[in-house]
Formats: structure tokens, sequence, C-alpha cells
């Protein structure tokens, strides 16, 4: 049987219009494009975009342009309005001092050789109500600033913040993948799955965060390079300044302080009090990723205003060029969902996940299997877990441990090896002023670290303490 079902999926595999096909000749089209002929971003997305269209055998050719723009329309309903305030966020954090204030702070504390797990701190405690790019708008400014102060590693802070903010994103509800997918799998009690989403995210956060950061940071040198809207000699000249010359700890922290409590303010009234209450309607405004950090901006954008000597039409002017900036990280980060939607589209998800779902392993590594190939081919770690926890949910009966440690093996391998069809790649790359083999070797590594070492843990936790 199992020869069978291998034999017919090599057969469809090389069928000429299988969507593997697609696949193939998008991730071809965006590797010559970008890598090779160093296209600008935008250009190599689209194209290749329009590339998996004509490819797809699902996809009608006259519904090519228009499927691409409304994929780049929804990407950037959902993430143009943060990006754009997480612009004036960074530039007005870092240009007022107030990321100095904060980073001088930490490392008064903790010292500066442990600013890492600082950083670490910060973004998984974040992550938990907030969202996981938000999480990146925020702690950017403090690991741009930090590097200006320390001189170096760079590295190291950008791939600490990835682990906070990438492990819980998939491993600890109430963080909205791991939470639909709990609440797909039966049986997954959620306080049980946020216990040992904990206990599976702290060590693959130290393996993939501390670990993997501090080894790569001794192997690449990144530089601080212009992004949002700053550049390496204006973070020097805040680093110079004297402590009376900063924002207050507490002004610093306002804008970040600000979006947390307003978008958790959400979070729990959905999850604690009920969507449906008489706060409900409150909160789904105020903590609306697009108002909190409109919010955040505001108040970022006062206080670089106080701290610095520009007339008022200046300190327009270097919002509205902050602003600019946003919107072509904005763009590029739509973009790359957008081709990740094309290849979806294409049908390339269904078609590995139901290729797999007949492998005769057990339950936990199927899922991750299922769910890691599913993100590879079409980038978004949250529809390759819902998608995966759509098929194991009817098999849950046959698991002979908790089904909480299902959620876990699905976070883990909906988590592995973020790279061009991902969103997210493009959002990192961005926002921290990459190169694209600089993201390969600090987020696509760092992502594929938490995936391996999550399963890791997942089956030692499993065998050990199974709490069926």
């Amino acid at each position: 049987m199992y020869g069978r079902i291998r034999i017919g999926w090599c057969y469809q595999m090389a069928y000429p219009h299988s969507p593997l096909v697609a696949f193939l000749v998008g991730i071809a089209t965006v590797i010559l494009l970008l890598v090779y002929l160093d296209l600008p971003a935008v250009f190599g997305l689209i194209i290749a975009s329009l590339v998996v269209g004509l490819v797809a055998p699902d996809i009608a050719a006259g519904d090519i342009a228009s499927k691409m723009a409304t994929a780049f329309g929804d990407g950037m309903a959902g993430i143009g309005i943060p990006i754009l305030m997480a612009a004036v966020i960074g530039k007005s954090m870092m240009e007022s001092g107030a990321a100095e204030r904060v980073v001088r702070s930490f490392t008064n504390v903790i010292g500066r050789d442990n600013a890492d797990y600082a950083l670490w701190g910060s973004s998984s405690v974040l992550a938990v109500p907030v969202f996981f790019d938000n999480v990146f708008y925020l702690m950017a400014p403090l690991a741009r600033s930090m590097r200006s102060r320390v001189g170096s590693n760079y590295s190291l802070y950008i791939v600490v913040v990835g682990a906070g903010a990438a492990t819980t994103h998939v491993f600890v509800p109430p963080t909205p993948g791991p939470l639909a997918v709990a609440n797909e799998i039966p049986g997954a009690r959620l306080g049980l799955t946020i216990l040992i989403g904990l206990a599976v995210a702290i060590p693959s956060a130290l393996v993939a965060g501390i670990a993997y950061g501090r080894w790569i940071n001794e192997r690449i040198d990144i530089p601080l390079r212009d992004a949002m809207g700053t550049d390496e000699e204006e973070l020097a000249e805040v680093a110079d300044r004297s402590a009376d010359q900063l924002p207050t700890m507490f002004e610093a922290l306002l804008p970040i302080l600000l979006a947390v409590a307003l978008v958790t303010s959400n979070t729990f009234v959905n999850n604690i009090v009920g969507e449906n209450s008489a706060f409900g309607p409150v909160t789904r405004f105020i903590g609306d990723p697009n108002v909190a950090l409109t919010v955040a901006a505001l108040a970022a954008a006062y206080t670089f205003f106080r701290h610095s000597d520009l007339t008022s039409n200046e300190w327009t002017d270097e919002l509205i060029e902050a602003l600019k900036n946003g919107g072509h990280i904005a763009a590029i980060t739509a973009l790359g969902g957008a081709f990740g939607v094309m290849l979806a589209s294409a049908g390339i998800g269904d078609y590995i996940a139901n290729g797999l779902k007949e492998i005769g392993i057990g339950l936990l590594l199927t899922a991750w299997l299922i769910a890691a190939a599913v993100r590879i081919a079409q980038g978004s770690a949250t529809v390759a877990m819902l998608t995966t926890a759509g098929i194991m949910a009817p098999l849950t009966s046959g698991l002979s441990v908790n089904p909480a440690y299902l959620v876990m093996a699905i976070g883990a391998g909906g988590n592995i090896f973020s790279w061009y069809p991902d969103s997210g790649f493009w959002l990192v790359k961005e926002i921290c002023g990459l190169t694209q083999r600089e993201t390969l070797m600090t987020w696509t590594v760092l992502t594929t670290i938490i995936s391996v070492v999550g399963l890791t843990v997942v089956l030692a936790l499993s065998t050990l303490f199974p709490l069926a």
C-alpha cells in the first residue's frame, strides 16, 4: 500500500500541470530576478507572482493580475498603516533619544554583555498580546540603538529579538496562531496548552536566539545601514548625548507601553471577558493595531519634537520622510505576502499536505512534516498551522499523548524556514536594514532552528510526560 502511495505521489509531482511546477518556477523566478539580476524587490516580487499565475493550473489567465493585486491589497490592509506608524515610531524613538534612554537603562541594570537577554526577554513578553510583526516594529529601534551604543553585535540583537517574537508566535496562546490551532484540535485545553507552549518556547528560543545568535555574531558583522529613516551618523550623535538631554524612562517607553496596553485590552476582553461583552466594541477599536500604533506613533512623534531643535515645519518634513520609508517597506512586505498567496492559490499547500498525510509515521512527526512543507511552499506560518490542524483534527483520537503536544508539533512545523514567499522575511529584512543574504543567515536559519528544536522538545516532553 505504501509503495503504491509513494509511486502515485511521485507521478503527480512529475506531472507537468501539478502545483509543484508552479512552486518551482515561482521560486526559480524570484531567485533569478532578486539574487542574480539584483532587480529591486518590488519589481521582482510582482513579476514572480505573475509568473506563478501563468504556470498555475487552477488560475485563469484573465484573473492573474487582479488576483495578485487583490492579495497585495489584502496584505496592505493588514500591515499598511501599522508599518507606516512603525516607521514614525522608529525614527522618533531613535532621534529623540528615547531608544537610547531605554538601552542605557538595560545596560546599567544587566550589563552590556547581557544585552541580548534583555532584548530577548522583552520581545518574548511583548509577543504574547501583540502580533509578531508589531513586536518587530517596537523592538527594532532598541536593537538598532543598542548596536549603535555597543558598536557591534547587530547580528546577535536581530536574532534574539526574532527568537522571542517567533517562538511565542507559534507556541504560546493567546497569540492568534496557536490559539486557533488549539481551538481546532479536540481535547487541547487552553490552560495546559499555554503551559506546554512555554515549556517548548523557552528552550527553543534559548538555543535559536541566544546560542545561535552568539555563534553567528562571531562570523558575520552586519553594519547599521539607513533604515526606518535614520542612519548610523544620526544614531552615533544620539549615543553621545548626556543623560539630561534624553527623555525620561517613562516618556521613552510610552509609545511601547501605549501600543501594548491598547492591544492587550482587546486580547484580554476577547479571551477572558468575552468579545460580546459591553467592553467588546471599545477594545476592538482601541486594540486594533491600526489605532494602537497610530496612538503610539503620535506619542513618539511628540517626544521627538520636544527633544529636538527642529522647527514645526522641519519636524513635519522628518515625519514625512519616515512615512516615505515606511511606504516602501509596506509595499515590499505586502508583495512578499502576495507572492505567497499566489503560490497558495496554485494549490501547492493542499497538494503537499494531502501527499504527506498518508505517510506511515507517528502523528506528531506527521503533523510537523505537513506544517513544515506547507510553510516552505507558501510562506505563511498561520496558514500552514491551520491547514495542518484541519488535516490532523480527525486523527486526534489516535494520539497516545495529550492533544496539546499536537498543537506544539504543528506550531513547530509552521515556523520553519521563513524565506521569499513569507511576508515576514521581507519585513525583517527592510526594518532591520539587511541584505537578502544577511536575512537568510539570521532570520531564515533562526526560524528553522526554532522549528527543529521545538519538535525535539515536544517529542521529549511527550515521551516523559504524556499527560494522556
